[in-house]
């Protein structure tokens, strides 16, 4: 990548040997005698530096003004939260907040181009400052700013190579996240939620409406499968917040010590075993948004601390003495009804409340089967591309065993069989005989009384399946509950029990 240097020095012998120095260093150097110039290359031009090093004092202006002015319009502004720049050398990259793009398709999100920052040439550039005339004043303004150093004249030219180095480390890294930004905001759009059913396009249009609004937490809600982390992503990516951290965390998978810790943070010996510092998830995602799945299994004495850090927007380590001040999105999701949770007493009922300003109830696939058509030839060609198949065509046989099947571990289990099929393809044609698991049963046993086939694979809840189970078993006995519990081997109470608790229709 080649890297480029303003230099804006009115001294025209100095100007000519710092642009010499730097060539020969590799950099591609533009140099301006004025702010005149360095505006002109910078806003006309459309010259892109990595790295701006100025003279304070010009003639036509002082540097901190025009840098001042060039942030504003550029859309950089470096400023934090309680109203000071970065520190030197740290190159803050959470204070980026430059425009985000849109889909074309997007149409009912074009109107956020007026609300959000703008992207334009030398908005994202380390400023190094030279004056022959330093004060403190303007050395304390200058970091104010955001710039990344403050030097008085002369400089040692090894000592300058060295902050030009460290300075332009940091203005990559920092374009580095944008350019992520970037590609996570096109690949995470609302678009990304495919599907031309009634529902699919009813939670694209709710989805867009949520980027364009700054909530403080939401929940999600749906089977397992049914794209909750996707979801998520394209809440963050859509928002103004796409540019901070997105923080993501299992509460099923951790044990409540570790939840807690990994959740909070703690301090050296707060624990045995706790020998350093570690920040949180929650001082990790400050700016951005915590997306957290399977809150459900969370402990309720972690649901209260949780609670505190939403209303207070502020978290105490572990062993710590003092609360850190954090900005978080929050992302609730689980495949359980919080809500009839709240009423039990399993999950706290104001955390509940607080989390469910908003609410998404994504639906399963086996009510909207007509997005197959879309999601199959999708997964098709993302899988054609990652293991170098040629599958092109999709027999009608194939359609209608995809269609006719129950999809309980929903899309995730499609995506698992598509993937399956694409790999053990031998040509262009989708395999039909690879639908199912290799020692599982085959579609057409599915299909009669000898058995039912479930997914292993953790795509399906055991709740699920015993309720895929017994409905199952009720449409082979035409809704009769004596002949479906004398199939399952079951008592007719004990399956009357379950048909009234997953809500099941059973003939009078």
């Amino acid at each position: 990548m080649i890297k480029t240097l303003l230099i804006i020095e009115d001294e025209k012998l100095l100007g000519s040997e710092l642009s010499r120095h730097y060539r020969q260093s590799g950099w591609e150097v533009a140099l301006a005698t004025n702010l005149a110039e360095a505006r002109e290359l910078l806003l006309n031009k459309k010259l892109e530096p990595l790295l701006i090093l100025s003279d304070m004092n010009l003639p036509d202006g002082n540097a901190l003004d025009f840098m001042e002015k060039i942030k504003k319009e550029t859309g950089n502004t470096d400023d934090s939260k309680d109203g000071k720049g970065t520190t030197p050398g740290k190159g803050e990259v959470g204070q980026l907040k430059e425009q985000l793009p849109t889909t074309a398709r997007m149409q009912e999100v074009e109107q956020r181009k007026e609300q959000l920052p703008r992207a334009m040439p030398g908005a994202i550039a380390e400023w190094l400052f030279l004056t022959g005339y330093g004060n403190v004043p303007d050395s304390v303004r200058a970091l104010r700013l955001g710039a990344y150093d403050f030097l008085e004249k002369p400089c040692d030219l090894d000592r300058l190579d060295l902050i030009v180095a460290s300075a332009a480390r940091s203005a990559s890294i920092q374009r580095r996240v944008v350019d992520q930004t970037k590609q996570g905001h096109r690949r995470y759009s609302p678009d990304a939620y495919v599907g031309h059913s009634q529902q699919a396009q009813g939670m694209r249009q709710l989805l867009a409406k949520l980027t364009q609004v700054p909530f403080s937490a939401l929940i999600i809600g749906g089977e397992s499968g049914t794209g909750k982390g996707l979801a998520a992503r394209i809440l963050h990516y859509g928002s103004s917040r796409a540019q901070q951290p997105m923080i993501e965390v299992n509460c099923a998978a951790l044990p409540r010590e570790l939840l807690e810790s990994e959740l909070f943070g703690h301090e050296p010996g707060a624990f045995t075993g706790a020998a350093g510092r570690h920040r949180g998830l929650l001082e990790q995602a400050d700016g951005g948004t915590l997306f957290m799945d399977e809150i459900g299994e969370m402990p309720l004495d972690l649901q209260a601390k949780l609670l505190k850090v939403i209303e207070d927007h502020k978290v105490r380590r572990l062993g710590g003495e003092k609360e850190i001040q954090v900005d978080v999105q929050i992302v609730a999701a689980s495949n359980r009804d919080l809500e009839k949770m709240s009423r039990d007493g399993s999950f706290r009922a104001d955390l509940y409340h607080r989390l469910s300003v908003f609410k998404l109830i994504l639906p399963p696939l086996r009510e909207a089967v007509e997005d197959l058509d879309e999601l199959v030839p999708l997964f098709v060609a993302e899988y054609n591309a990652k293991a170098g198949r040629q599958v092109k065509e999709i027999p009608d046989a194939v359609w209608n065993k995809l269609k006719a099947h129950y999809w309980p571990g929903n899309v995730r289990e499609l995506r698992n069989v598509i993937e399956r099929c694409v790999l053990f393809s031998e040509g262009s044609t989708f395999p039909g005989q690879w639908l199912q698991l290799p020692g599982q049963l085959s579609p057409e046993a599915a299909q009669t009384e000898q058995g039912i086939w479930l997914p292993l694979d953790g795509s399906m809840a055991l709740d699920d399946m015993d309720c895929f189970i017994i409905k199952t078993a009720l449409e082979r006995a035409d809704n009769n509950l004596t002949a479906a519990a004398r199939d399952l081997g079951a008592t007719r109470e004990t399956l009357r029990y379950r048909v009234r608790k997953y809500h099941l229709k059973i003939a009078d």
